[in-house]
């Protein structure tokens, strides 16, 4: 993200992959000031062969990204799971956003659910619904929005927070000749 005139407008879309239900969520970000400006879902049938459904992931991304014009997105990083299988499948659902993301010309920055949850709650262990809570609060709605979605505007508040710190600290370090700095676990490193 970087630093802009008031005037200019920065649209981040965040995004939740999953192999069945990928939320998606936009904001505006004006100076301090979040805006809502849609959220939902994107549903791929259960009952189709995976690669249809990765490709119903990709032409939701393609089909959002035309008719909102994001300038920038933000995607959860996928974990390792106790099911191997489970894992490999929820990456090629990430994989199937990540290349709708690219083919729609967006920068894209990933950040972790323990970097998501404490930039939205304040802390790395919070429930679904907490972060429901803390989304409808911080972005003013009139009721909490359903879990993908809120997942990834979640996902947007996370990236409206820290990528302008990020940016500062790596005009700091790069004009000292130290290199931009790296996230490793969630902390700046560099």
């Amino acid at each position: 993200m970087t630093t802009t005139p008031a005037s200019k407008r920065l649209r981040i879309l965040g995004i939740d992959p999953g192999l069945r239900r990928t939320g998606f969520g936009l904001i505006d970000v004006q100076g301090t000031q979040l805006h809502y400006v849609a959220s939902g879902t994107i549903v791929a049938p259960a009952d189709q062969p995976l690669p249809a459904r990765l490709k119903v992931i990709f032409d939701g991304l393609r089909q959002i990204i035309e008719q909102s014009q994001p300038t920038e997105a933000a995607l959860e990083k996928v974990f390792v799971n106790v099911n191997p299988q489970s894992t490999l499948l929820l990456g090629q659902a990430r994989g199937a956003a990540l290349c709708g993301l690219a083919d729609g010309g967006l920068q894209v920055h990933e950040y972790t659910a323990l970097q998501i949850k404490k930039a939205v709650a304040g802390t790395g262990r919070a429930a679904k619904s907490q972060i429901q809570e803390m989304v409808q609060y911080l972005l003013r709605l009139s009721g909490a929005p359903a879990s993908d979605a809120a997942d990834a505007l979640a996902c947007a508040i996370c990236h409206a927070h820290s990528a302008p710190l990020t940016q500062l600290l790596g005009q700091q370090i790069g004009g000292s000749g130290g290199g931009a700095p790296r996230q490793r676990r969630g902390r700046l490193s560099m």
